[in-house]
């Protein structure tokens, strides 16, 4: 097993991988290029999730840290799957991983997550879309009078830790057999609940600050997260 090597930042060559790929997404060039992705790319992303994995546990100590690159850890796989998509490039142009929380796949559990382009990283916490069977739980939650105010105090303090977005209303109406007057009947409209950062940009990801940055970000959105984990032991 090679060793993971500390975290010192994206190299610049790794965010220019990035840009270069975009305008050249096929095999060939990717081939000639693959020295490049794995020094540049690849290796340091390993070393990234491993260290801010660590600090996240710190918080959140059920998360899966798992620096693999294979898809089945953290990190997203890279190549992407064109079966049933138009688009038919055969490589992602971001990196992008997930901490997720509990025995279900991970992006069906409350997680941390990271997008990076060539010049920017997003940050997320929370549930991107809902199963069914938590979907239900998650509407129970709302309506309880002690989990809803716990998720209404978990709403706040992520408001006021900074410029955090809260996302995933995604339906017009209250579902049927719901009060359309409850207090918390608009987030009866959600099929998913995730809070995001502001922008990272470029300058901060070829440093090695840019975990303890990310980690501050994840830990002020995540009460979310942390309610969202109550709720789906709840379908385990």
């Amino acid at each position: 097993m090679s060793v993971i090597q500390p975290f010192r930042g994206f190299p610049k060559q790794g965010l220019q991988f990035l840009k270069e790929l975009a305008a050249n997404n096929n095999r060939a060039w990717f081939l000639a290029h693959k020295a490049e992705y794995e020094s540049y790319l690849l290796n340091p992303a390993v070393a990234f999730v491993t260290a801010l994995g660590a600090k996240l546990q710190s918080i959140s100590p059920g998360i899966h840290v798992d620096p693999r690159s294979s898809g089945s850890g953290n990190l997203m796989r890279f190549h992407r799957d064109t079966r049933f998509s138009a688009d038919k490039s055969p490589y992602k142009t971001a990196i992008a991983g997930m901490f997720w929380e509990g025995p279900g796949k991970k992006t069906q559990s409350p997680a941390f997550g990271f997008h990076m382009e060539a010049a920017s990283m997003d940050l997320m916490a929370g549930i991107f879309m809902f199963s069914k069977p938590l979907l239900a739980a998650y509407r129970q939650a709302v309506v309880d009078e002690g989990r809803g105010l716990a998720l209404e105090a978990a709403l706040r303090s992520v408001a006021q830790a900074g410029d955090y977005k809260i996302s995933g209303e995604h339906y017009k109406r209250v579902p049927r057999d719901f009060d359309a007057e409850h207090p918390r009947a608009d987030l009866l409209r959600y099929n998913a609940l995730y809070a995001s950062s502001p922008q990272i940009g470029p300058d901060a990801l070829t440093t090695p600050d840019l975990v303890d940055l990310c980690f501050e970000h994840l830990r002020s959105i995540a009460p979310l997260q942390q309610w969202l984990v109550q709720v789906s032991q709840a379908v385990e």
